[in-house]
Formats: structure tokens, C-alpha cells, sequence
């Protein structure tokens, strides 16, 4: 896979081009990315899984939650994603709403390593029901060198983090529609 090919994983035409918050931000970007699954669930319980960021990152725990499993059940009572907060270790929320969630990197280890990112989760409607659990990542690579090498590297690095994210949102949001689905419930937001 070349990097182009990287850059887009699951994402539709259209949500490659529509607008998203991170956009507004004042970030002069070298590179953007597009991450995106389909879930067989309610928008609000997808939000409800997205909301767990503030939790753990849900990606490859050994790596990016030194070690510490994610929580495989939604945690009770957890508010709402709000401006301010920190989510997935290293991120802290710059805009939130009902259906799009903005973060910026907030560790300077993490952009001397990486860059500097900012980024949009969306959950929207799918057509057929469901939703679809968009991700449109913004990256500013450093200077020299390294930050050519980055450039190189990190499409297929982000793809890797981002894909099992999502997957594993995807599965804990499809598991919890079903279970809520045989008992006759609607699902929890």
C-alpha cells in the first residue's frame, strides 16, 4: 500500500470532501487523512462508545495505554465530551457537539515523536439505518529530515492506531445494539 493509498481507509467520496470542524482551526497542515467505518447501531450509542475515548484510546493497548486494557463495557455515568477535556492519553478536546468531537495533541513529547495533530470524529446517521463513525485527521509534520521521513511514515502509522479504533469501536457498539436489540430496550445514551 503507498501512502496515498493510506491517507483514505473506509471513508465515502463525500466524506472526504465535506467540511469538518477541524478545518476551522488555525492549523497550517502538511497532510490529512481520512478514517471511517460503518456501524450497526443508533448514532447516540455510537456517540456513547466515542464518548469512552475520555477513558482509554481503544487502539492497540499495550501501545498507546501503557499497558492498560481498554474497558470493554461502557463506563456509568461518564458526561458528555465538552471542550477542555483530555481523551486518549495525549488529546484534549478544542469543540464538541452533539455529533462532532474536535481534538488537538496536547503533549509536547507527542509532536517532538509525531508532529502536531488536530482531528474530527463524527457519528452520523448511515443511509439504511445505523451510523457511520467518521475520523478526518489534520497533521503537521516537524522540520528537516525526520519530519520528511514522518511524512513518509506516518499515513501507513496513523492507519494502523486509527483502523483497530474504530474496528473496536465498531464491535463494542454492534455487540451492546444486539444485546440491547434481544432484550427489547432501546440502548443507553
Amino acid at each position: 500500500m503507498n501512502a496515498a493509498d493510506a491517507r483514505v481507509w473506509g471513508a465515502t467520496p463525500d466524506e472526504v470532501v465535506a467540511h469538518y470542524p477541524c478545518d476551522d482551526l488555525e492549523f497550517a497542515h502538511d497532510d490529512a487523512f481520512f478514517r471511517a467505518v460503518s456501524v450497526r447501531a443508533e448514532p447516540p450509542l455510537v456517540r456513547r462508545w466515542l464518548r469512552q475515548l475520555r477513558v482509554a484510546p481503544y487502539s492497540y493497548d499495550w501501545l498507546d495505554n501503557f499497558g492498560r486494557r481498554s474497558p470493554p463495557r461502557l463506563t456509568p455515568g461518564l458526561p458528555p465530551l465538552e471542550a477542555g477535556q483530555r481523551v486518549m492519553v495525549i488529546f484534549r478536546i478544542v469543540a464538541a457537539d452533539e455529533n462532532d468531537v474536535t481534538v488537538r495533541l496536547d503533549s509536547a513529547l507527542g509532536r517532538a515523536l509525531m508532529g502536531d495533530f488536530a482531528g474530527t470524529y463524527r457519528v452520523a446517521p448511515a443511509a439504511g439505518g445505523g451510523a457511520r463513525l467518521i475520523a478526518k485527521v489534520l497533521v503537521r509534520y516537524p522540520s528537516g529530515p525526520y519530519g520528511r521521513l514522518l511524512g513518509r511514515a506516518m499515513p501507513h502509522l496513523d492507519l494502523f492506531m486509527f483502523r483497530k479504533q474504530l474496528l473496536t469501536l465498531q464491535r463494542y457498539a454492534e455487540r451492546d445494539q444486539a444485546a440491547a436489540g434481544q432484550s427489547g430496550e432501546r440502548t443507553a445514551v
